[in-house]
């Protein structure tokens, strides 16, 4: 399996939008607008392939100097739990630390909490609507 940071518009951003929205979007009956995808060009887009397949992606949006707040994180479904999330986490945290962010956030789905727990996320506040599915802030310092 390969992380990597991908581009902007490229074939495999094409893949990794794919992805997120049969994984995140399509069962809320929700779909990504032209600006929100505009919007992604100043982000850091990380993704898992193997070969030219994408099997699970990420993004990191800087909140200021020191936080950057993860977003959009999504594995195909027949191959969650198996490691994947896991080193794609730790990559995104890699790569925040690299360019010297201290800290990580979240909007956790309430599904995922368990997952980011295990990998030293807290939560910090109360329960909160997203999307239409239950939310919680969640951080980790780096």
């Amino acid at each position: 399996m390969a992380l990597k940071i991908i581009d902007h518009g490229t074939k495999e951003y094409q893949q990794m939008v794919q992805l997120r929205n049969d994984i995140l979007r399509k069962p809320l009956g929700l779909s990504f607008t032209p600006e929100e995808l505009e919007k992604e060009k100043t982000e850091i887009l990380i993704a898992a392939f193997e070969e030219e397949k994408i099997l699970g992606c990420c993004m990191l949006i800087t909140e200021d100097p020191a936080t950057v707040r993860l977003r959009q994180m999504a594995v195909l479904n027949n191959l969650q739990g198996k490691g994947i999330g896991k080193a794609l986490m730790q990559f995104a945290e890699n790569i925040a630390r690299d360019r010297g962010f201290r800290r990580i956030t979240m909007h956790a789905r309430q599904t995922a909490v368990g997952f980011y727990e295990k990998l030293g996320y807290q939560i910090s506040g109360d329960q909160f609507e997203e999307v239409s599915i239950p939310h919680y802030i969640m951080e980790k310092v780096l």
